[in-house]
Formats: structure tokens, sequence, C-alpha cells
């Protein structure tokens, strides 16, 4: 559990220029004064002329994600299924589900159970409507040669006929969901932070594309979107949630978010569900009669780059 500074800018910064966090809306301002200084009242306004429609200007002027009402809220999730409509012609189902009270959700994989088939990379791809062209993947799987754990002789891009190889085993890496995370510290506008639940989120209509998040993440988990995403029609999965899965604008950054939208329900990461080998196990750290929790309190637990001190909630651990 995190008290609220932590949840929306972090501790402070012994760098009195990150001691305060911008608001969003303090750069739009900024940026059209210093136009409005540079090159008069048609320069500040040009921006604004760029909008493709008013749906474009609405999400440009939305306010940030905590101060929202209900209305608010309920007001946008609808611009946004009509957006769908329009760009890519499906009907969506658009929510914003809340963490669910008592949880503290936990990720841990049994690097000696995966194979390194990947199943889990297209499962994530396909769940979070991420991009197909030029594919954006979450989980990154790497090959590793037996008796080390140096990612330095890792292989990302591995293609052998068949897993897995003689001598090599696997280790997935993804977003950790730090209780310390130095993704949230480093956003100037305060786009990103940690959930309740633990889950860190982004708003992706409040994110700026900075990409101060992405250089800060010592897991390589943060993803950008440089173009907008090309994602087939009948692939789009229609079930979407504001913090989680709704396809991104371009311009803004993503990562995973543990399916947000199906663990709030109850459900089991996308990941997970795909895994043929058993080797990943999700749950909630409060609940003493739990997988996670016998994992945790039983197991011989590793955490990847434990000396950054970001104290994840994703765990590796070996049979015995």
């Amino acid at each position: 559990m995190v008290n609220q500074s932590q949840k929306i800018g972090g501790q402070p910064s012994k760098n009195p220029s990150a001691a305060k966090p911008f608001e969003r809306r303090s750069f739009i301002k900024m940026g059209a004064l210093s136009a409005l200084f540079a090159g008069g009242l048609g320069a500040a306004l040009e921006p604004l002329r760029h909008f493709e429609n008013d749906a474009d200007l609405e999400a440009f002027v939305q306010q940030q994600y905590e101060r929202l009402t209900p209305e608010k809220m309920d007001a946008i999730l609808r611009r946004i299924e009509k957006e769908m409509k329009e760009q890519y012609g499906v009907e969506a189902s658009v929510s914003d589900p809340k963490p669910l009270p008592g949880v503290q959700y936990a990720y841990a994989l049994n690097i000696g159970r995966c194979i390194g088939c990947r199943r889990c990379v297209h499962a994530c791809v396909g769940e979070n409507n991420s991009s197909r062209n030029p594919e954006i993947q979450y989980i990154r799987v790497l090959e590793m040669p037996n008796g080390t754990l140096d990612v330095e002789k890792s292989d990302h891009y591995y293609q052998p006929e068949t897993v897995p190889a003689e001598g090599k085993y696997y280790m997935p890496v993804q977003c950790h969901q730090c209780d310390n995370p130095p993704c949230v510290k480093a956003c100037p506008v305060r786009a990103t932070w940690k959930e309740q639940d633990g889950v860190v989120v982004v708003d992706y209509n409040w994110c700026i594309g900075c990409r101060y998040c992405e250089a800060a993440c010592p897991y390589w988990a943060r993803r950008f979107n440089f173009t907008k995403p090309s994602i087939p029609k009948e692939e789009i999965n229609t079930e979407m949630a504001y913090l989680g899965n709704r396809i991104r604008p371009k311009g803004t950054m993503e990562k995973c978010t543990f399916c947000l939208g199906r663990v709030r329900k109850g459900l089991n990461p996308k990941c997970m569900e795909a895994c043929p080998t058993g080797a990943r196990q999700f749950g909630n750290m409060l609940d003493s009669d739990s997988t996670i929790r016998h994992i945790l309190r039983e197991k011989r637990v590793y955490i990847f780059k434990e000396e950054a001190g970001t104290l994840p909630r994703f765990y590796y651990w070996f049979d015995k």
C-alpha cells in the first residue's frame, strides 16, 4: 500500500526542478504563452487547427484522471467508444473498472517450467489491442545459457525450430508493477501512477509522450506508439478498459497492467491463461490461501534487479 504522494508523484526529489511535477495543463499553457509572445495570437492558436474533429479536441482539454467526476468519466468513455467506431469500425464497450478492496496483486514465474514458446507474448498482444504493424509486445522472453543469471548473455531474438533449445532456459520480462516505481517519479505531468491494488497505470489521454518513464524503467517495460496502432478489425478486443487495453493514441506510452480489465472482474491475466506449462501464477497476496501467497512463503524466489530498489511485484522462482 502506498500513500497519496507516492500514488500521484512519488517521493520528493533533491532536484529543485523535479520537486513539483508540472501539470499537463501547465505544459499546454506554457506552450501557448510562448507562442503568443513569439508570434502573436495566430501562432498561439495554431495547434488547435490540426484537430481532426471535436472528439480529438475534447480529449486534448479533458481533466486529469483523479479530478474527473463520474459524469465526466462516463462522457469520456462514450466519446472513446465513438472514436473506436469511427476509426476502427468496431462497437467497443469501454469501462473504467476500479481496484477491488482488500486486494494486492502479485505475479510469480517458475523459470524451471518456462519453455520459451512465446504463447504468453502473443496472447498479451491480442488481449491488449497492441499494434500489429509495427507489433508492440509488452513481454520480452530472454533465452539464457544454462548456469547464468547474467541477462547480458541473453538473446531476445532467438528463433530455434523447436523449444526449449538444448542448454538454454527462458526468462520472460514485463512490467514488474513496482512498489517504488521510478517511471512514476519520472513523469513530469502525473500521467502515470500506482493504483491501490498495486497496478501501475497510464492515462493515455494525459500522457505527453516525453518518454521519460521509458528511460527510467530498469526492466525495459514501457512502449511508445510512434504511429497510430494498426490492428485488423476482426482481431480487435472490443471489451476495453480506460486505463488498460483500449487502443492507445499515437504519441503515448503504454505497458502491461496485469490485464486490469480482466483481473478486476476476478479473471486471470491472459498471459497466464495462455501458458501451456503452468509456469505463470498470479493472485492476491493478501489471501493467505492463494497460490501466489504459498509461492512467496514456501519457494525460493528471485527478484530481478533487486539492487535497483524498485520493490517489484513480479517474482521468479525455481522448483526445488
